[in-house]
């Protein structure tokens, strides 16, 4: 049953703030988030807690269209099928064809590289449109214009122009349009309307028949291929990519990146099939050198056109190196250089987009003292990759983990991957209906911890409490740390709770 909610009170935020300052400034901000992430939760079945507008009249019209859209079909509900969206696609006059893009898929690592490839974009002043999914806070960060979320009155605006026809398609399909099908639909359509010069796409689930495969991508980018959503996909590498292939149209270049030898396998046989070309990391390019820099790294890369050197990212671990390969291959691929156009991008414009890049709730650190880190990690490749990028850029005397994981992963391999590096964890929840129930996901971290390195907190406000007062509780663990992970959801909440909303 959940908690009756409290109107935000601002004055009682601020009260809060100001009385706990002097017992411990960042207990505090934790406390005080936690009123307002109950105060401005909205419906049970949102699965972010969105940062709100601060104009009342624009919230409002705002949590009117997530209350609109939350009587969809959520994203976890699924009838595999593009016709919707291309009936809509088709009412709508079809916009997603009025600018070139760049369709990515894979199953770990697509929204930070879409991310790197819209930053490249910018430092070569074109105007650029990014759709990725899920959303960390504001259901507004999905749709991107230069680099920055849509504003909400756009973002209302968008949707009453698309309505209309959204509710022509609703009246002539079996099934109405899903909430991502709308979302897609709104992308497409502010994308056409700014307009953009192109426009950075991040498939939802799979690729075949994602909302998104409505778009002819002139670079197919697939990042690595795992297990997960394997009740859709499939229950190998290669049965994944077979959906996730999907994506690569007739003529396309490919940019892949490392894969297991099934999924790439099937990538290169459907790109023999579309006649495109194939970029693959590793070989046509890659990640020549790096070495950990203060705030982040120091890369050589080498893209398909020669290398970039002295490339500073702002981002820790090596799977994040590989994205920006990955990334600047595709961005070449885009300018058409490659083995046949021996040139290279500006170096220097190379290096300012990477150098300005972020990812939200990707190795993120968002306080100090002790250190906090959130990550997103919600399947076992992607704690193995944190895992990494964890032991290689920091050095914690002792790690707290706190995990709140949805119910439909694999959340036995997430924290198998984590045990190592984690001496303690606290199990918790986040506000989706999706999160897993705190006993159950308890139960298997004491299987996996063991009984004495796990404690349960219901809460997520009281589990980073507990986590922060464990990594400081004694002297000698002066350099500990805490890592926040195993959901989106539970991120975005951590970082509304430890002020960053």
């Amino acid at each position: 049953m959940s908690e009756p909610r409290d109107e935000f009170d601002q004055d009682a935020f601020d009260a809060i703030v100001d009385a706990e300052t002097d017992r411990d400034p960042d207990l505090a901000v934790i406390e005080a988030g936690s009123r307002t992430l109950r105060a401005r939760a909205g419906s049970p079945q949102d699965d972010a807690v969105p940062a709100r507008p601060a104009d009342p009249e624009v919230d409002a019209a705002l949590r009117a269209v997530e209350a609109d859209l939350a009587t969809r079909w959520g994203e976890t509900k699924l009838e595999p099928s593009v016709a919707r969206i291309s009936a809509l696609m088709d009412v709508l006059g079809e916009p997603q064809k009025a600018y070139p893009s760049i369709h990515i898929t894979g199953t770990n690592g697509k929204t930070s590289t879409a991310r790197m490839i819209e930053a490249l974009f910018g430092a070569f002043e074109l105007r650029t449109g990014r759709y990725t999914s899920p959303h960390v806070q504001s259901v507004t960060e999905r749709i991107s214009l230069d680099g920055a979320p849509i504003p909400a009155e756009r973002f209302v605006e968008t949707y009453q122009d698309i309505k209309p026809y959204v509710e022509m398609v609703d009246a002539k399909e079996e099934y109405r349009l899903s909430f991502f099908e709308v979302l897609t639909g709104m992308a497409y359509a502010a994308f056409a309307d700014a307009p953009v010069d192109v426009a950075v796409v991040e498939v939802g689930m799979g690729g075949s028949w994602d909302a998104t495969n409505v778009i002819d991508g002139t670079v197919a980018v697939i990042t690595p291929i795992d297990l997960d959503h394997t009740d859709r996909l499939g229950s190998t590498p290669g049965e994944i990519a077979v959906e996730k292939s999907g994506i690569i149209k007739e003529g396309a270049t490919v940019v892949l990146s490392q894969q297991p030898v099934d999924a790439a396998q099937v990538i290169l046989k459907k790109a023999v099939e579309a006649d495109a070309t194939v970029a693959r990391e590793g070989l046509e390019f890659g990640v020549v050198s790096r070495e950990i820099a203060v705030g982040g790294q120091l890369l050589t890369l080498r893209g398909l056109g020669g290398e970039y050197e002295q490339v500073f990212l702002p981002l820790y671990g090596a799977h994040q190196a590989h994205n920006a390969a990955v990334a600047l291959a595709a961005v070449e691929a885009f300018f058409g250089i490659g083995a046949d156009h021996a040139r290279t991008l500006d170096v220097e414009a190379v290096r300012r987009a990477f150098a300005s890049v972020s990812s939200p709730g990707r190795l993120e650190v968002v306080r100090r003292s002790p250190t906090v880190v959130l990550d997103a990690a919600h399947n076992p490749a992607g704690a193995r990759a944190t895992a990494d990028g964890i032991t290689e850029a920091f050095s914690f005397s002792r790690l707290i983990g706190v995990v709140g994981a949805s119910g439909d992963k694999d959340v036995r391999g997430l924290l198998e991957a984590f045990e190592p590096i984690f001496a303690e964890v606290v199990v918790t929840r986040n506000s989706s209906h999706r999160s897993m129930d705190v006993d159950e996901l308890a139960a298997v971290a004491v299987e996996v911890f063991g009984d004495e390195r796990v404690v349960v907190e219901p809460r997520l406000d009281d589990a980073l409490e507990a986590a922060i007062t464990l990594a400081e509780e004694e002297d000698e663990y002066a350099g500990a740390g805490v890592l926040v992970t195993g959901s989106v959801i539970t991120v975005g909440e951590a970082r509304l709770l430890l002020g960053r909303g």
